[in-house]
């Protein structure tokens, strides 16, 4: 026997138009897989302090479902960070301000600021896919990354002769604006109830700012490949929600340095709390870890595995705009617990436009004789 439907106005029929508000409102925002850029070490690992991965991009309702459609979202991302000797260390080989039969040591810091555009369009799909939900994004970055570098580094210079006294002081400054590589991804969504699920497959297309001599980039050089999943705990009765998305990247090999980065694992995760439809408050924060050495004929500097966590606070508002709906979203990063990479803080402003979630279907009047 088929059950009755829901009363219109009851508790189950809000809830439901709750959900689907809430839902609409993250087209692509929380999700994605923005810029993993080489903003020149400013914050991230391997070669020279710079990593494919960009910790946070994901964060609060990552895995739950989306208003198939377009959907278009902006991010204005700052980060600001430093490090000591042997960041700056590998960066003097990077660039080749030092010989690379050099053993030898920096006493130097290493300062780098970055202030990056990002545009993800994407497109959800309303046919299922494997019983899910398919989605196809691609981003682009425009900014400016900004290093300094300043010290000294000391240490014996090989030779067929023996080893010489080597030492060298620096007071390098960078500045590099242009564009970045482009980053598609692939995901899928499932929703059982208040669980929701997710797997996605993202890549790097080396086409940006980079070059091996310069200090600050904006493109990291190389191509990557990660690909992980998520969860997403929603229960849109008592507006608690709680995400978490792991991820794995392979790195190709810097061709212009002969570097390769080790794999590196990534764990973004946000926990919220819906105080209406329309606004939520939470914390946002990630870890970031690399499971094995780096590698090539390029890298002077040995293993260098690095990692980072963070921590920080966001806030999220939905709102219609002209028939569709809009989401702006703040949250901050501040980083500890850093090995063999810069750490300091970082700063997301995300906006989303994408389509509304359906109206309910208004039942005709009753007519009484």
């Amino acid at each position: 026997m088929k059950p009755a439907a829901a009363p219109r106005g009851s508790a189950i029929e809000q809830r439901d138009a709750f959900f689907r508000e809430i839902q609409s409102g993250f087209v692509c925002a929380t999700l994605t897989r923005a810029v993993v850029f080489s903003a020149p070490g400013t914050s991230l690992a391997d070669e020279g302090g710079v990593s494919f991965w960009l910790p946070g991009l994901f964060g609060s309702l990552a895995a739950t479902p989306q208003q198939p459609g377009w959907a278009a979202t902006s991010i204005y991302y700052h980060t600001s960070v430093s490090a000591g000797g042997d960041v700056s260390l590998s960066r003097e080989f990077q660039i080749g301000n030092i010989p690379a039969d050099l053993s030898g040591h920096a006493s130097a810091n290493l300062n780098a600021t970055g202030d990056l555009g990002i545009f993800a369009p994407s497109y959800v799909f309303a046919t299922p896919v494997f019983g899910g939900q398919a989605s196809a994004t691609l981003m682009g970055i425009y900014g400016n990354a900004s290093t300094s570098l300043v010290g000294t580094v000391t240490g014996t210079l090989a030779s067929p002769f023996g080893g010489f006294p080597f030492m060298r002081s620096d007071n390098i400054s960078s500045s590099t604006t242009g564009f970045g590589d482009l980053y598609p991804q692939f995901a899928f969504r499932w929703n059982n109830g208040v669980n929701n699920y997710m797997t996605y497959i993202t890549g790097d297309v080396p086409v940006g700012t980079y070059s091996s001599s310069n200090l600050a980039n904006i493109g990291i050089g190389h191509g990557a490949i990660d690909a992980g999943g998520g969860y997403t705990y929603f229960d849109p009765q008592t507006g608690h929600e709680l995400s978490a998305v792991l991820g794995l990247t392979y790195n190709l090999m810097d061709q212009s340095t002969q570097y390769q980065n080790g794999v590196d694992m990534h764990l973004d995760w946000g926990a919220s709390q819906f105080l209406t439809k329309q606004v939520f408050i939470g914390l946002v924060g990630y870890v970031y870890d690399q499971l094995s050495c780096d590698s090539g004929s390029g890298d002077h500097v040995g293993c260098f595995e690095s990692r980072v966590a963070a921590v920080g606070p966001q806030i999220g508002y939905i709102f219609p705009v002209a028939g569709m709906q809009g989401y702006l979203n703040f949250k901050a990063y501040a980083e500890f617990a850093a090995a063999d990479r810069p750490s300091g803080w970082n700063a997301w402003v995300t906006f989303v436009l994408s389509p509304a979630a359906p109206t309910p279907a208004t039942p005709p009047p009753m007519v009484t004789k």
